[in-house]
């Protein structure tokens, strides 16, 4: 975890973020009303189960599916507002990484060429610097300067998700998003790309969102925690607040699936019944409560306002004030 720095600079400010989707039944909210802030330096996590939403909302953000409304602040702009050709004029300073490291690469292309690719599109460095800047890129992310001549399926996943990451750094960003770039590895493999992710952010500055459905994986990284659910905010706040005392029986049901390393620790049990619904029919008030072990009548009746409950963590539930007692 990083240290917390005196009043830092929000660099994003996502606010009542919303994306439907047409279909022949209706329109489906994948995203509905999220809101949450990314300072400077920091790692904000995205967290939840599949059919969350996680993914759907960076993709938002970046504008890589169109948003239905709300607002992106990006260092002072709204990217919602940018035409297409000033839209361009950002994609520099965001950057995603993808979490298939195979096919989110070009296999006809080598990785040299992958890397430059977005070097060329920026026009960025030519000639004998654009071949010093891969190689750089390369070493940096654990791979050797010869890696450059090979093509994507002559390596392992971890080494493929390196080379993703890589290709994010080209352009040296200010903010990257990274949509659950270790679920699709080793879990040995998945500590060395998360240790690598730690140190580069922590190297270069970076700022970015971090989206899993591993809370093990989020608490480790992250210094500011969302939990999604159904497209919804459930809980969000500091990282070592929110998983010292989570407020939401959401938060505290994936937090109880999450292995701990010690055998002997006890823990509370929270089992959830049933799969998430389906955004089609989503529950009316709380969209948790088909699934909550505290749900009561009120629950179906109210969609459950954000209440702070300390210094910048906050949560979505009538009965939160109770269930803390």
């Amino acid at each position: 975890m990083h240290p917390p720095t005196e009043k830092p600079d929000v660099l994003l400010a996502v606010r009542g973020l919303e994306k439907q989707f047409a279909t022949k039944s209706g329109a489906v909210k994948a995203v509905d009303d999220v809101s949450f802030e990314v300072r400077r330096g920091e790692i904000l996590g995205i967290v939840g189960e599949s059919g969350s939403g996680k993914t759907t909302a960076g993709r938002a953000i970046l504008r890589l599916v169109e948003p239905t409304s709300g607002e992106a602040i990006f260092d002072g702009v709204d990217l919602f507002k940018l035409s297409e050709k000033e839209l361009r004029a950002y994609r520099r300073r965001l950057q995603i990484i993808f979490q298939d490291p195979y096919s989110s690469l070009n296999p006809r292309m080598r990785v040299g060429d992958i890397i430059g690719e977005a070097i060329d599109t920026h026009a960025l460095a030519k000639g004998q610097a654009r071949k010093a800047r891969i190689e750089e890129l390369l070493v940096r992310v654990g791979l050797s300067a010869e890696h450059a001549r090979r093509y994507p399926n002559e390596f392992s996943g971890g080494q493929r998700q390196r080379i993703g990451i890589a290709r994010a750094l080209a352009v040296e960003p200010e903010l990257i998003i990274a949509d659950e770039p270790v679920s699709a590895l080793d879990v040995s493999v998945q500590a060395q790309v998360l240790n690598l992710i730690q140190q580069l952010q922590r190297d270069l500055g970076l700022t970015m969102v971090f989206i899993s459905h591993d809370l093990t994986v989020v608490e480790y990284l992250c210094d500011q925690i969302v939990v999604l659910y159904l497209g919804r905010v459930m809980e969000k706040g500091p990282a070592q607040s929110l998983y010292a005392a989570p407020r939401h029986p959401y938060t505290r049901a994936l937090l109880a699936t999450a292995p701990v390393p010690d055998p002997t620790a006890r823990r509370e049990r929270v089992i959830l019944h049933g799969d998430i619904p389906s955004p089609l029919n989503p529950p009316s008030g709380c969209v948790f409560r088909t699934r909550c072990p505290h749900a009561i009548d009120a629950c179906a009746q109210t969609v459950p306002a954000s209440e702070e409950v300390g210094p910048g963590h906050s949560v979505a539930c009538i009965r939160q004030a109770e269930l803390a007692n």
